[in-house]
């Protein structure tokens, strides 16, 4: 037991903690991300490698149900947090960690949690709980398992529990069947339909085109589920020149790490080009009860830069970006200045963020008007980072950034900007925009 106990205590700090901010309740979340530093304890980006779940605020109706599937994904031994106000966060942290040692409370924890996660029917933010990427590593994206070849990975052998073991093809004849549209064929029955003493004797194929698969439909399966966990399969599209070519719908958000809390971006793919997008807010704006209100604006551009940094793995960036935000929240004006000027230095010197940055969403004089966004979204990635840098050193050294640099960028015209981007640098486009922090609108979208 004391072997045990000392094993548990040693475990716990190495804490990872998955966090979910509530629209509106940036401080909530800053300050669990700044006892999380001081703990030791480290930011999980899935469910599945999280200790304990920390939600930043009082969430609405559809986070809350986003939120109880994110509990039910993560393994045991597993702790909660509600935080409703940065002054808990201490308290609700050490209890969190107190429970993690409770062996009777994950022992009940255990026995009466659901055996498998129940994901709902008309799930549409990401498949698991709302992470969309949640666990994607710009850095670590790897497409080596992904087959695209034929039914993108399916397998076919089981069909819903269709048994061939009898089936018996030596005098399988295909004579007339057409798989191009799979003319007469009825795939409505094979949810467990049993084939054990089939005898395709009599069965002609022999004019059976496979060409494509182009219209074969498992949408009448018997009732079989098409979309394994919960993630939609790839439907079909044309292509701008004309050929069909599979689209996928694939939505970010609302739960992802260094993203605008709330927003799911919901983005159909064409290989790895966005042809299409809409967005929208989870609860709608503020829904999730009461947050402090909007940000300092050289506290909110920190933030939005230690976002965009650590997406591009420039991790020194990110924690000198995030040292000069905690210092501002505090009032530590000295402290903020030496974060800042360490922060230029770092971005304007590193050769990584120009290669990772470089042509991400470019927008010239004419893009800017036509989306109507001020002056300092103009340029690339790199330019924009560059561009709020300089006005973090300004606000940081009591000077006001000037007029024509004031602004953000509404959320109703992210699906239009980020419509012909590669999946791959969406995240870098979003983190790289200064977006307001509340919607004015409940749902926004892309015609």
């Amino acid at each position: 037991m004391g072997l045990s106990g000392a094993l548990a205590r040693l475990a716990v700090r190495a804490t990872r903690v998955l966090v979910v901010e509530v629209p509106g309740h940036w401080a909530t979340r800053m300050e669990v991300e700044h006892q999380l530093l001081r703990r030791g304890w480290r930011p999980a980006w899935t469910p599945a490698d999280a200790d304990v779940l920390a939600v930043c605020g009082v969430p609405g109706p559809e986070l809350s149900e986003l939120v109880d599937r994110l509990w039910e994904q993560m393994p045991g031994p597993r702790v909660r947090a509600d935080i409703t106000s940065p002054g808990t966060v201490g308290s609700a942290l050490d209890a969190a960690a107190a429970l993690l040692l409770d062996t009777p409370h994950h022992r009940t924890d255990a026995q009466e949690r659901a055996q498998e996660p129940e994901i709902p029917e008309d799930a549409d933010h990401g498949g698991h709980g709302g992470m969309g990427h949640g666990g994607m590593d710009h850095g670590e994206m790897d497409h080596g398992e992904m087959d695209h070849g034929g039914h993108g990975g399916m397998d076919h052998s089981g069909h819903g529990g269709m048994d061939h073991g009898g089936m018996d093809h030596g005098e399988m004849d295909h004579g007339e069947m057409d798989h191009g549209g799979h003319g007469g064929m009825d795939h409505s029955g094979h949810g467990g339909m049993d084939h054990g003493g089939m005898d395709h004797g009599e069965m002609d194929h022999g004019e059976m085109d496979h060409g494509g698969h182009g219209g074969m439909d498992h949408s009448g399966h018997g009732g079989m589920d098409m979309a394994p966990g919960g993630i939609a399969l790839a439907g079909g599209g044309e292509d701008r020149d004309g050929l069909e070519m599979d689209v996928l719908h694939l939505p970010l958000g609302p739960v992802l790490p260094f993203w605008p809390a709330g927003l799911v971006l919901r983005c159909s793919l064409q290989g790895d080009v966005v042809v299409d997008a809409e967005a929208s807010v989870v609860d709608g704006a503020g829904a999730g009860g009461p947050g402090p209100g909007p940000a300092p604006a050289a506290v909110v551009w920190c933030d939005q830069v230690m976002a965009l940094l650590a997406l591009a793995g420039v991790e020194d960036a990110a924690a000198c970006a995030r040292r000069a935000r905690d210092a501002l929240l505090c009032g530590d004006e000295d402290a903020a200045r030496d974060a800042v000027e360490r922060l230029d230095r770092t971005v304007r010197r590193s050769w990584l963020l120009r290669s990772s940055l470089r042509g991400v969403l470019l927008l010239d004089r004419a893009g800017l008007e036509r989306h109507g966004l001020p002056g300092h979204c103009r340029g690339d990635a790199h330019d924009r980072l560059l561009s709020r840098v300089e006005r973090i050193r300004a606000e940081a050294g009591g000077t006001e950034p000037t007029p024509a640099e004031d602004g953000g960028v509404p959320w109703a015209v992210v699906p239009d900007l980020v419509t012909g981007l590669e999946l791959g640098s969406v995240r870098l486009a979003v983190a790289s925009l200064d977006l307001d922090p509340h919607p004015a609108v409940q749902a926004v979208g892309h015609g």
